[in-house]
């Protein structure tokens, strides 16, 4: 068996990820898709933790613009990522792979509660953790809770899986001069405002030391080569 280089990670995946060509709800197929993309790296031997965003059902700025409370809007998103939460468990589980979800919200008739070393645990156990309801506290984003949660549970790195191949410094879907970058530092990521996380979650890696692995989702094989610390996406750090 080849060498991990990661043995434990944070995978940051949007809502939209699951969602269909409007951009909402989820389609089973891809969930599917996700689960199987989940499991292919958890049979390398490697600790999966995940958190999902909410984007495929609620966007609390959409309500904020048309004059909601931001903590209301912000808590809205929170339950929204549960629902993405429990989809993805239900989808590893199909395919015989042990998950629990854990929301910073207690909602104990569906979820564990979030407690560290109960998550750190169950990685140890090889089930998959999927940590809902964000950091529990609005004006954060799901991004901020993968860093943040990354850190507590000890990961090797925060892998944030997108639709495109890393870190551009301009829209590569606008601009097919877009460049890519292999490497950046945090610091680069933050004064150059590349877009890949909020300045919150990329600050508090950097302030810790948390290496970002920013990748394409749907590359095949492209999360068990990084894993395997073959060059792939933009390694922010």
């Amino acid at each position: 068996m080849e060498q991990l280089k990661y043995k434990r990670i944070l995978l940051k995946i949007g809502g939209e990820a699951m969602a269909g060509p409007g951009g909402m709800g989820i389609v089973p197929e891809l969930m599917d898709d996700v689960a199987l993309k989940v499991k292919a790296v958890r049979d390398l031997g490697v600790q999966v933790a995940m958190v999902i965003g909410a984007g495929n059902f609620w966007r609390g700025k959409d309500g904020i613009a048309n004059g909601m409370d931001r903590t209301t809007a912000d808590h809205m998103g929170m339950l929204a990522t549960v629902m993405n939460s429990l989809a993805m468990k239900d989808a590893l589980e199909r395919m015989g792979v042990a998950a629990r979800v854990q929301t910073a919200i207690e909602i104990r008739s569906v979820a564990e509660p979030y407690i560290r070393l109960r998550a750190v645990r169950h990685l140890e156990k090889d089930r998959v953790v999927i940590l809902g309801a964000g950091t529990g506290n609005p004006y954060f984003s799901t991004d901020s809770a993968g860093a943040l949660r990354a850190m507590e549970i000890n990961c090797d790195v925060l892998i944030k899986a997108t639709k495109v191949d890393g870190v551009y410094d301009s829209d590569p879907k606008k601009n097919p001069n877009a460049k890519r970058y292999d490497e950046l530092t945090y610091l680069q990521a933050l004064n150059e405002k590349l877009g890949v996380m909020d300045s919150t979650a990329i600050t508090l890696c950097m302030d810790n030391r948390k290496p970002i692995l920013v990748l394409n989702l749907w590359d095949e094989g492209t999360i068990q080569a990084a894993v395997l610390g073959k060059k792939v996406g933009t390694l922010i750090s």
